[in-house]
């Protein structure tokens, strides 16, 4: 086996023209050895105003010996020198001409940006990606929409059995977890609300607190920002695994909808579910602020409900109804949209699936707020 040489660079001055003279391997495998070489030619500080540069001996040349030896004269010729290049192998003659001719201009040091400039730039960017997100949801509200009317016409085309999966695992399995979370909360309220009034001797108003306010915010936010924490996740996951793996593009080259068979079935279970669940998260709220005022207040569970009686009416659980339904969809098509927004790798993956949390529940608090706006101009 033939031993190859290290690569070698000496050096001579004759006057003012240095000598240089190359020999071994001038290729990848020896930059190590290379880069001290170059380095450290012509700085035994004479006056130079040409070089020679002698390949004759160079036995391998390669892209990475190229462009030292055009750096080199590049350097070179940077303080005035002429540079030559003799007796290189016609083989990398070539090769020597393409480097010479690349990166001829070199490229622009990168101006520093003001943080006023920055900020304004983000600024910018987030709402370009508001805008997109936002244009993302409404054309799935329209695909949605439009998958609805065509079930609607021919109603054996809904997928029956996957409303009822569907509706099993984000409704009937969500019970325990949103029993006890609701019960929690509503007995923290209790707790809190006692404890402030009693300051006052009005120990009886902690009914009043707990039955408006979860009858007509806290049961139903709950319960919404739960659901997408649990399902919405869910949803953006198995969604973002079946584009991975091309399957909804195989359900449209088979002439069939995605959004009628994976989206319509989603959605229509968790506007089916998340009403019946916020109705019975509120019961379990004000069981447990109940139990509370009785145990920690002393409140007669007879008192307890006469009082409740006359703190809330029917307008009041109304309000939390109407906004059940809404926010099962708001959930549901932003699960969807960051489903089908998933790229082919699991880092896009987990990314969405986060982005489908985030998003739904600043829109399920937004929209609440809207709500509140709505039922206080109407009266309700």
């Amino acid at each position: 086996m033939l031993q190859l040489q290290a690569p070698l660079l000496k050096g001579s001055v004759r006057g003012e023209q240095l000598e240089l003279v190359a020999a071994g391997e001038w290729t990848a495998r020896r930059a190590r050895d290379l880069e001290p070489l170059i380095d450290q030619v012509g700085r035994d500080g004479r006056p130079v105003r040409s070089v020679v540069i002698d390949m004759g001996g160079v036995e391998r040349f390669d892209t990475f010996g190229a462009w030292l030896l055009e750096r080199l004269m590049r350097a070179w010729k940077a303080e005035g020198c002429r540079t030559e290049l003799v007796n290189l192998s016609d083989t990398y003659q070539v090769l020597m001409e393409e480097v010479r001719h690349t990166n001829l201009t070199s490229a622009p040091a990168p101006g520093r940006e003001s943080a006023f400039v920055a900020t304004l730039e983000l600024t910018g960017r987030t709402m370009v990606a508001a805008g997109r997100d936002l244009l993302r949801i409404v054309q799935m509200l329209g695909e949605v929409s439009a998958a609805v009317m065509r079930v609607a016409r021919r109603p054996r085309t809904l997928r029956f059995t996957s409303v009822i999966y569907q509706l099993e695992r984000v409704g009937w399995r969500a019970v325990p977890i949103m029993l006890l979370i609701t019960f929690l909360v509503g007995s923290i309220l209790a707790q809190q609300g006692l404890f402030n009034f009693r300051r006052f001797g009005a120990e009886v108003y902690v009914v009043d607190l707990i039955g408006i306010l979860v009858l007509r915010e806290l049961g139903v936010l709950i319960v919404a920002i739960m659901v997408a924490g649990r399902s919405g996740s869910s949803y953006t996951a198995e969604l973002g695994s079946m584009r991975m793996r091309e399957e909804i593009d195989a359900l449209r080259t088979m002439g069939l909808d995605p959004t009628e068979i994976l989206v319509l079935p989603r959605i229509m279970a968790l506007v089916i579910a998340v009403p019946l669940l916020a109705f019975l998260g509120s019961m379990a709220a004000i069981y447990g602020g109940a139990l509370v005022a009785w145990a920690y207040g002393g409140i007669n569970p007879d008192i307890f409900l006469s009082r409740l009686k006359e703190a809330i009416d029917l307008d009041t659980f109304e309000v939390g109804m109407i906004k059940a339904p809404f926010m099962a969809l708001i959930i549901g098509v932003v699960a969807c949209v960051e489903g089908y927004a998933v790229q082919g790798s699991a880092e896009s993956l987990g990314r969405h699936t986060t982005a489908s949390v985030v998003k739904s529940i600043f829109l399920i608090i937004v929209l609440d707020g809207f709500f509140a706006v709505f039922f206080a101009a109407v009266g309700m």
